[in-house]
């Protein structure tokens, strides 16, 4: 298996407890958690966007949400 270059946000600490990317090989992108390096999670790109936009929505969070949010249409 290739080497992947591993990305952490620059809004991450220097801590163990981070998202990081990498671009696989086959173009496929690759997510894991930093504290636990030897799982990841392989996706394409339009995948992670969907990802990203519910992420963003809070679709899946068990936080209620607040009055301001996005609504999934």
């Amino acid at each position: 298996m290739p080497t992947l270059h591993w990305q952490k946000s620059s809004y991450s600490s220097e801590g163990n407890n981070c998202l990081e990317l990498a671009t696989g090989p086959d173009g496929t992108i690759r997510l894991r958690e930093s504290d636990t390096p030897s799982i990841a999670v392989s996706l394409d790109a339009p995948v992670l966007s969907s990802l990203l936009t519910a992420t963003r929505r809070g679709i899946g969070s068990r936080r209620p949400r607040s009055q301001s949010s996005v609504t999934p249409q």
